[in-house]
């Protein structure tokens, strides 16, 4: 096997983003247990907690829990979600290595999701950014700060977002600090064609800062849309065990690209992810035992891999395949 494959970096976030998305709340126990099956079957990149008050999401009142869980493995990037900057000085205090802040660029959906208009959240973006200046200063590790703009695509509160608001509220990241700018399709909208354009519009206000892409699945697109960015030069996405994941505030956007399928596509096209297949779809059974009767999604553990399937990531033999009988019983 060649040992030049590129990277893709693939940041698991059902932790956060789907087990927001359902009403129960999965026991900490579990989400322990969610954590240490994933990073056995390599995954080295996880979001897993928000720092929001817990009457409005229970589903992450253990949040320093599940993070300290977490940052129990040295070598696993820790990312955590805020809304605010006491949310943000909360996982600077917990360890975490990224801090994603969710920057709507549809007014209604910004409203309605954080309280504060478009600008308003740029302001708090940009003394969180002042806040992880000055822990750094002191010696605290410095932490990547992501401005995770949403609904770059389209919204269902509002309904189109115009490119000049995304290019506006793009470079006012930037000019507040952000490290990485990641677009998100919040309300799982976005088609191809308007995913390139958008890589393009993006870039030309951030450059080498647009750096990731979260998309939804809603309309069968995730996939395609993934393809596209990937064309366009971005190596990290956002995905979720069995598809979890949605939106509270974006009516009918269900959940995110399946990290199983993901995985699957980018290792048959020959990219590296350092994530083990067998192991993923074994990880299925911790949201199985624990969240008895929820949906879980994904074509891969459905259907198994193809026989003439060969994983093209380092590390294994390229003789070795997987049938669709052999990866059932993984599920």
């Amino acid at each position: 096997m060649s040992d030049t494959q590129e990277r893709v970096v693939v940041t698991e976030v059902g932790m956060r983003d789907g087990l927001q998305s359902i009403a129960r709340t999965m026991p900490t126990e579990f989400k322990r247990r969610w954590i240490d099956a994933a990073y056995a079957a390599g995954v080295r990149h996880m979001e897993v907690a928000s720092f929001v008050p817990a009457k409005l999401l229970p589903q992450m009142a253990d949040v320093d829990d599940v993070i300290a869980h977490a940052l129990t493995y040295d070598d696993l990037i820790v990312t955590a979600l805020v809304p605010n900057l006491k949310g943000a000085q909360r996982a600077l205090e917990a360890g975490v290595h990224r801090i994603v802040a969710p920057i709507s660029v549809s007014t209604a959906h910004s409203l309605a999701n954080v309280r504060k208009t478009p600008a308003e959240m740029i302001d708090a973006f940009a003394a969180m950014r002042e806040s992880i200046d000055g822990a750094a200063q002191t010696g605290a590790r410095r932490v990547e700060l992501i401005a995770g703009l949403s609904t770059v695509f389209s919204c269902t509160l509002q309904g189109a977002v115009p490119y000049a608001d995304i290019a506006a509220i793009a470079r006012a990241a930037v000019q507040a600090g952000a490290d990485v700018i990641a677009l998100g399709d919040t309300t799982g909208e976005a088609m191809p064609r308007q995913v390139g354009e958008i890589i393009e519009l993006v870039r030309d206000v951030a450059g080498e800062r647009l750096r990731s892409l979260h998309f939804h699945d809603t309309r069968g697109l995730g996939l395609a849309n993934t393809l596209v960015a990937l064309q366009r030069g971005i190596r990290e996405f956002d995905a979720s065990l069995a598809g979890l994941g949605g939106c509270p505030h974006a009516p009918g956007a269900t959940g995110n690209v399946n990290t199983e399928d993901l995985v699957f596509m980018l290792h048959s096209m020959g990219y590296e992810t350092g994530i083990d297949l067998a192991g993923l779809l074994a990880s299925r059974a911790v949201l199985a035992e624990a969240l008895p009767g929820e949906p879980l999604y994904g074509y891969l553990a459905r259907a198994g891999l193809p026989k003439q399937f060969v994983a093209a990531r380092q590390g294994f033999e390229s003789s070795e395949l997987f049938t669709s009988s052999e990866s059932q019983v993984l599920q």
